[in-house]
């Protein structure tokens, strides 16, 4: 079967997260992508987190379906390398410092004029212009300039990280977002590629929702709310009787309305200043102390099972155990099982988002570093004595 990003061909040169992750999302769907890796060493992603073999078991999912070649790119042979590559490329993804391809000469109008119809996606910290652009910026440092970190946590505490990645996802999303806009575009204008400058702290910015409305038309500054989520109501984690939380959802007029029956609190339930949001905001902690109580008289499962029989949004919080046991998972082919190189099984998060014509797969374990250094190297001239001659230098 077809995929829908079937002969698209992306040249990938990030490291770590944010470039690497857009280039997975691609590399799903079915474009060709070759990730460019410093020899010896390689992406440092390869070494982060829990480790099987001496190589993270995180890169098995970051980079399955791709080609990895090695280049020093540091080395004027390698940005010769670059070029050629690049003129039957579609995509190019870099998340260097910005600055760095023009000093190595591979900056957009030399590369455009090699192949006008090349695509490139630049993320970085701060983008590629504007006063902090030649600054170093990491996805932590993004999501505190771009607003989700003074959110996250509970007010009068040290703000607190999401748990993952998330300013580099998310800008990983945005910078696939522009590329299939730069493809549309190219359609429609014969041809003609551009850069797509994707900036760590817009990505997170972007999700702020209200936060700069509020702040202009009423000078308000949210504040962090720990599990609630301010200015909607009834919406919290609520502790049971067994130590557990359940996350309730009670916030639609009609579904706080079947909450307050189901936890035995009509007065809550026919009272006309909470029969919507602005009135059950005012009277948040009110109503908050009525599902508390509920919750501790009753375990989780109890909980869980009342409010389905309710129809009203509930749900544990689940931790990786939780998921890699959950059968709605394993229906949407959202855990697949795969192998390590020595042949371990390994469980990779499934393709999303989920085209019911045309579903993105898993075609190739993550590569070795250099895997296939040889056949793409060759594939653009570069002949096997060059390449010895080059492997013996550490160019490759």
């Amino acid at each position: 079967m077809s995929l829908p990003l079937d002969g698209i061909k992306v040249i990938e040169m990030g490291q770590l997260i944010a470039g690497p992750f857009a280039a997975k999302i691609l590399a799903d769907f079915g474009a060709e992508v070759i990730k460019i890796e410093p020899p010896g060493s390689g992406d440092p992603l390869r070494k982060w987190r829990l480790l099987h073999n001496g190589t993270s078991v995180w890169w098995a999912a970051q980079s399955r379906n791709k080609q990895s070649v090695t280049l020093d790119l540091r080395q004027a042979e390698a940005h010769d390398v670059v070029k050629r590559l690049v003129k039957d490329a579609d995509i190019l993804i870099e998340n260097f410092r910005p600055g760095t391809l023009e000093k190595w000469g591979l900056g957009w109008e030399t590369l455009s004029a090699i192949n006008p119809g090349l695509i490139m996606l630049r993320v970085s910290g701060y983008g590629q212009s504007g006063p902090y652009r030649d600054l170093p910026g990491f996805g932590v440092i993004g999501e505190a300039m771009g607003g989700l970190r003074h959110l996250s946590g509970e007010s009068g505490r040290t703000p607190v990280r999401v748990g993952v990645s998330i300013g580099d996802s998310l800008s990983a999303l945005h910078g696939v977002i522009g590329v299939l806009l730069a493809l549309r575009h190219r359609e429609q204008h014969q041809g003609a590629g551009q850069q797509v400058d994707v900036a760590l702290y817009e990505s997170v910015f972007n999700m702020m929702e209200s936060l700069i409305p509020e702040h202009s038309v009423f000078g308000a500054v949210r504040e962090p709310a720990g599990s609630s989520l301010p200015g909607i109501a009834p919406s919290n984690a609520y502790r049971c009787q067994d130590g557990k939380y359940a996350l309730i959802a009670g916030n639609g007029d009609s579904i706080y309305k079947r909450l307050m029956e189901k936890i035995d609190r009509p007065d809550l339930a026919n009272d006309p200043e909470l029969e919507h949001n602005d009135g059950r905001v005012r009277h948040v902690a009110r109503i908050d102390a009525a599902i508390s109580t509920w919750t501790a008289e009753r375990g989780l499962d109890e909980v869980l099972a009342a409010l389905k029989d309710a129809n009203i949004p509930a749900g544990k919080i689940y931790d990786a155990a939780d998921i890699a046991a959950d059968p709605h998972y394993q229906a949407r082919d959202m855990l697949l099982p795969s192998q390590l190189d020595d042949g371990t099984p390994v469980t990779l998060p499934g393709v999303v988002p989920k085209l019911l014509s045309t579903p993105g797969r898993v075609r190739s374990r993550a590569p070795t570093l250099g895997q296939h250094t040889d056949a793409v190297l060759s594939g653009v001239g570069i002949d096997a004595a060059t390449r010895e001659q080059w492997r013996a230098r550490g160019l490759i």
